[in-house]
């Protein structure tokens, strides 16, 4: 079985991935994957053992920023992105039996399989993308539905609309280049009637939250074994459980001065900081030595030492801290992060913090509740509940497939 996996965007859409490869790999099956070029991603195909084969431009390059990406720049990427599909694809999908794709609306990716011939399969890692009658759609660039709308088929029709502002006409024009006829709904023919969600069961539940037919798999988790570095292991050592505070890829979307408030907000507690670095360079406020900053770290083997992890509320820190048993405080900023914020309050496994901008005085009080022991006893019965068989299950559908 030949596959080829595809993906742009954060680390959150490219690590599954490389998960997923791995697990193939041991298979037998030969895979490719095609991501974003940044040094962090292939760094994780290294460690799954695949090479990466670059696709579009770096997603550092797009979101590392002072700003965030204005929406003029969001329609500069999506025809960019549709083109490098194509390109990439084309060649990359040679002899190979399936093309599996996720990230930002992968607008090109089923275009190429149809084209060549193979199956296609279109993978997410949370519902809020996928229609439904039951939620309005989440935010995306381009003309607003009007005020006081609250019918949600209305609601997702206009989202249907937005989509085929950004990505249609590059796509039309490109399948017209292949001899194919033009899609009206670029979006629907992404996401398929039937696609993968590649989400633990009890964090990210498929049940009610769409109208397609989704296929879940529970997470694709990258398996972790490098060591912890020997001065982290000394801090840990050294006290009690400190609080984890990590932003991740949230360059331009961090909260202002979100380092100072949550070393402060821990010190209300007397809990040490361990502060990763990431890609909005998060530092240390002053040289006491109760606070340890570390850049790129094997967060499975961190997180079960912890006693609480605050952090933006990506889809894949949010699954490895619940897997680790660790009590969450999510600070949800852009996209998927507000639901995984309501999802981890829900399931009382930490508290969702209310707004972007949090002061020493929120953070100090939603720390408070993360710090509970009950939350923690949740968080650990959660931890016992999580599959870690998500790449299997995968793996043997994509065989079944093909076979």
């Amino acid at each position: 079985m030949r596959v080829l996996l595809s993906t742009w965007g954060s680390r959150g859409d490219v690590e599954p991935v490389a998960g997923l490869a791995a697990r193939l790999r041991e298979l037998g099956a030969e895979t490719r994957v095609c991501a974003p070029p940044d040094e962090d991603f292939k760094a994780l195909m290294d460690r799954a053992g695949v090479p990466l084969i670059p696709l579009g431009p770096s997603v550092r390059s797009v979101v590392a920023r002072p700003k965030p990406p204005s929406e003029k720049a969001a329609f500069s990427l999506a025809p960019e992105l549709v083109a490098a599909r194509f390109e990439t694809l084309s060649t990359a999908a040679e002899g190979c039996d399936v093309l599996l794709t996720t990230g930002l609306m992968p607008a090109g990716a089923r275009d190429v399989a149809e084209k060549m011939g193979i199956h296609y399969v279109l993978a997410c890692f949370h519902t809020l993308g996928l229609p439904s009658r039951h939620f309005p759609p989440g935010k995306r660039p381009g003309a607003p539905s009007p005020e006081g709308e609250t019918d949600n088929r209305v609601l997702w029709k206009h989202d249907a609309e937005r989509v085929n502002a950004l990505y249609g006409e590059a796509l039309n024009s490109h399948r017209a280049k292949i001899g194919l006829p033009p899609v009206d709904n670029v979006r629907d023919y992404v996401l398929t009637e039937r696609p993968w969600l590649a989400a633990d069961a009890t964090l990210c539940p498929a049940a009610g939250r769409t109208d397609l037919d989704v296929v879940q798999t529970g997470a694709w988790i990258l398996p972790d074994d490098r060591p912890l570095p020997a001065d982290l292991e000394a801090f840990l050592d050294a006290g009690e459980p400190p609080v984890y505070v990590g932003f991740g890829s949230m360059a331009a979307y961090a909260p202002k001065g979100i380092a100072r408030v949550a070393i402060e907000a821990s010190r209300a507690h007397g809990r040490r900081v361990v502060l990763a670095r990431g890609w909005a360079d998060l530092a240390p406020v002053d040289d006491l030595a109760d606070c340890f900053a570390v850049g790129e770290v094997n967060q499975q083997a961190l997180f079960p030492r912890v006693a609480a992890v605050v952090h933006h509320g990506g889809a894949g820190t949010t699954g490895t801290a619940a897997r680790a048993g660790a009590p969450q405080v999510v600070v949800p900023q852009i996209a998927d992060q507000p639901s995984w914020a309501a999802r981890v309050a829900e399931l009382g496994i930490g508290a969702a913090h209310e707004g972007r901008e949090p002061t020493v005085e929120s953070l100090s009080a939603a720390l408070a509740l993360a710090l509970a022991p009950e939350t923690r006893e949740r968080a650990g019965a959660v931890a016992a509940a999580s599959r870690t068989d998500g790449t299997t299950m995968a793996a043997n559908l994509l065989h079944d497939m093909v076979s």
